[in-house]
């Protein structure tokens, strides 16, 4: 594919954290040309399974698909012609400007939204809450966990932030960790391994972090990050034994990542379908 036809057909998405990246990874696997946007700095906990990591270590990858950090738009494109998701630096998204594509999915989870336009591309959508299908996206997917979860809504918005994070073998907000001060963190407990309530599992400066529940570190914010209190920096999955998910999307993202990919293609085709009436008629 020449880089002009790339251009036409590309999708951009904003965001590479854990949820983003089961989208990224699912329209990869089907043949998207992709690029994803981040910030110089991104706070993900579930690094493992998260693209927004290659702006760190340059080259990461998840289930077998690798991720690369690039600076251009020529770079990207030869990255995808690699068979490579690019990723570049690009908080505020100037490159939704300089390269008009076809796709543009805002997948930070910012709970809001961040500048992102109806007007950015053919096919605009948002996932999670702090959008409106029909204002500012053309289509939302729902994020929130429980019967909704990856359903595409093209009118409206998608259920309220409520703050709780979703029920996993039974522990809900108790499962995830916020740091008690401000400081540079110190990692004790890596990700996969096992932890009992109340171990250290890490350190801001001089504050102790503490397992809030037993089971598995399932996320922990990066090594020497400067943390603000109240930030999220860790997630324990109580069920020991699935100590593999830690190095596997999760059933949320593929959940998310399947609206999204209903939604490109069903947006699409209905453009698709305008088209041809219009032809028709111009007859």
């Amino acid at each position: 594919m020449e880089f002009e036809q790339w251009k036409k057909e590309l999708c951009i998405v904003r965001g590479g954290g854990d949820i983003a990246t089961g989208t990224i990874y699912k329209l990869f696997q089907c043949g998207f040309p992709l690029l994803v946007l981040e910030i110089g700095n991104p706070s993900c906990i579930r690094r493992t399974i998260s693209f927004c990591e290659a702006v760190f270590d340059d080259d990461v990858e998840v289930e077998g698909v690798h991720a690369k950090r690039v600076g251009s738009l020529e770079e990207a494109y030869r990255c995808c012609c690699r068979g490579k998701v690019p990723v570049m630096v690009d908080p505020e998204a100037v490159m939704i400007q300089k390269a008009s594509p076809a796709v543009v999915i805002d997948a930070i989870l910012a709970k809001c939204n961040l500048g992102t336009r109806i007007t950015d591309a053919p096919v605009v959508i948002g996932v999670g809450p702090g959008f409106t299908a029909g204002k500012d996206v053309h289509a939302v997917v729902e994020t929130k966990r429980g019967h909704n979860l990856g359903r595409v809504i093209y009118d409206g918005a998608a259920a309220p932030n409520t703050g709780v994070p979703g029920v996993i073998g039974g522990y809900g907000k108790e499962r995830v960790i916020h740091a008690p001060a401000s400081g540079t963190l110190h990692i004790e407990k890596q990700i996969g391994e096992e932890t009992a309530q109340g171990d250290v599992i890490a350190w801001i400066d001089e504050t102790p972090v503490k397992a809030t529940i037993s089971g598995i570190v399932r996320g922990m914010i990066r090594e020497g990050y400067a943390v603000q209190k109240g930030l999220k920096i860790a997630d324990i999955d109580p069920r020991i034994t699935e100590k593999d998910n830690c190095h596997h999307i999760s059933d949320k993202a593929r959940c998310v990542a399947g609206g999204v990919l209903e939604a490109v293609l069903h947006l699409r085709l209905e453009q698709e379908k305008i088209k041809s009436t219009d032809k028709e008629s111009a007859i």
